[in-house]
């Protein structure tokens, strides 16, 4: 589905980032991985083979994705879409429920989230209008930024600011839709990636998610379960598909949590 497209993923040395770089390879495309540490790219690079080039470089850097697509462009001789993973928990450094939330919680959080997917998709929409051949962009969302779980999962920051995804996304994608670029969602509940560890390990979350993600047995997802849909969204088969925010959640949106 994705033979001959050069992809660039910001955030594609670990976790969810990683194993859509490895779903777009074996559906037959070539990869730019971006990811903050040296041994995570190498190691990524080094597992993707030569249809793969790495970057390390921190994601809240607006350097950093230009340079990844210059890459794209010099290794691979095209650039044809973006895929935005990077960002996180910014629980350690203050976000929480509002009353608790300080103000370098709240501004690491949103810059962590939002505004390095900002830096990405401005450098992805300018080199597509520069080609003038249009492009894919997939941003990667929550369901918290519309259902929320206050008992468990009550970071308010972090809500906001995958919340601002999906409106910068729906916006973005309604002003350059005329262009060909389309600009689309995922939007994961919980799933056992390096960030959901505490939650993962946590019995009484472990027995919340069975109701609140009931599908396949009622478990924490894995990142596989978003490749089929990330390939999708990037390839050519969604070429009709633009501003969608397309949940893949367990069924985490339209279930109820386990009752007292």
């Amino acid at each position: 589905m994705l033979s001959g497209k050069s992809l660039v993923i910001i955030g594609g040395t670990t976790g969810l980032g990683l194993s859509a770089a490895q779903a777009f390879v074996a559906a037959g495309a070539r990869v730019v991985v971006v990811g903050r540490k040296t041994d995570d790219v190498e190691a990524a690079r080094l597992s993707l083979g030569e249809a793969a080039a790495g970057l390390a470089a921190d994601a809240c850097d607006p350097l950093t994705a230009p340079h990844a697509i210059e890459i794209a462009l010099r290794q691979f001789e095209r650039f044809d879409g973006l895929y935005h993973v990077a960002g996180g928990s910014g629980r350690r450094i203050g976000d929480g429920p509002l009353h608790e939330l300080t103000d370098e919680g709240w501004a690491f959080t949103l810059n962590l989230n939002l505004t390095s997917m900002m830096h990405s998709n401005r450098a992805a929409v300018r080199q597509f209008l520069a080609q003038e051949a249009g492009g894919a962009i997939l941003n990667m969302g929550s369901v918290l930024a519309f259902s929320p779980s206050p008992q468990y999962f009550a970071t308010h920051a972090y809500a906001a600011a995958k919340a601002g995804i999906v409106g910068f996304s729906k916006s973005i994608a309604a002003y350059y839709a005329r262009d060909n670029i389309r600009v689309n969602v995922l939007a994961p509940a919980l799933v056992e990636t390096p960030m959901a560890r505490r939650a993962a390990g946590d019995e009484a979350i472990r027995t919340f998610i069975k109701t609140k993600q009931p599908l396949d047995g009622g478990r924490i997802g894995q990142p596989r379960d978003l490749d089929a849909a990330a390939v999708f969204l990037m390839s050519d088969g969604a070429k009709f598909c633009t501003g969608q925010v397309l949940n893949v959640d367990g069924g985490w949106e339209i279930s109820e949590p386990p009752s007292e």
